[in-house]
């Protein structure tokens, strides 16, 4: 049994862990290196991946689907330690509109041009951070969602996560905050009622007791007769 809590601890961590790395911002500094636009067949295993059609346009199985392709510096621990290696990666450029997750991007068109226009020409580097959020994966064929850019003076520059720290400063405020409301209410309801409910068992015990007591007794007169 201790086994079995222990894997269902560990299951929900990752399971939460996962979610939150999914859609919590992440900065990656990049050179853009070109701009496309794709046509997209969107399945059952990816769709969930995918944000909605862009505000105002229809909401179709097959789309248009704008991508950022970029050189990007490689990092450690999502992004906090930047490493002396490059790899490539593609973004997807979707407004997110007013559904999960709340980024409430409705300028993909215009991202898209500012990316076109920090594209770095041949000979000369334009280093960018991207925020995006999201996850690549080659195999389902989805892509992080970019939703913001700005320039950067080069690939070497510290990025601070300001909203994943206050975040999770947040969420630890709020699980002690819970937790001292459930103690709290155990103190005040249950231990009381549990209490309670045992005192009337022990009652209910003692008065068991008695009457097999008194009807031992019976039969020991009846026997005696």
């Amino acid at each position: 049994m201790r086994y079995v809590k222990i894997t269902f601890r560990v299951l929900v961590v990752l399971l939460v862990g996962s979610f939150l790395h999914y859609v919590l911002p992440q900065h990656d500094i990049a050179k853009i290196t070109s701009t496309e636009v794709i046509r997209t067949d969107l399945s059952g295993w990816n769709r969930i991946f995918y944000a909605q059609a862009d505000s105002g346009s229809a909401e179709l199985a097959t789309r248009d689907l704008r991508l950022i392709n970029t050189q990007r510096q490689k990092a450690w621990f999502f992004g906090f330690f930047p490493r002396e290696a490059e790899g490539v990666m593609v973004y997807r450029n979707e407004d997110s509109g007013w559904i999960w997750p709340p980024y409430f991007k409705f300028d993909s068109s215009d991202l898209q041009a500012e990316a076109a226009a920090n594209i770095s020409p041949p000979g000369q580097e334009n280093w960018v951070v991207i925020t995006h959020y999201g996850w690549r994966n080659r195999f389902l064929s989805i892509y992080p969602n970019a939703v913001g850019i700005r320039q950067v003076e080069g690939p070497d520059v510290r990025i601070i996560p300001w909203f994943n720290i206050f975040f999770f400063v947040f969420l630890g405020l709020a699980a002690l905050f819970v937790r001292a409301a459930w103690l709290q209410f155990r103190e005040r309801m249950m231990d009381p009622a549990l209490e309670k409910a045992g005192d009337r068992w022990d009652e209910i015990e003692a008065g068991a007791a008695e009457k097999r007591s008194r009807l031992k007794r019976w039969f020991a007169r009846l026997g005696g007769k």
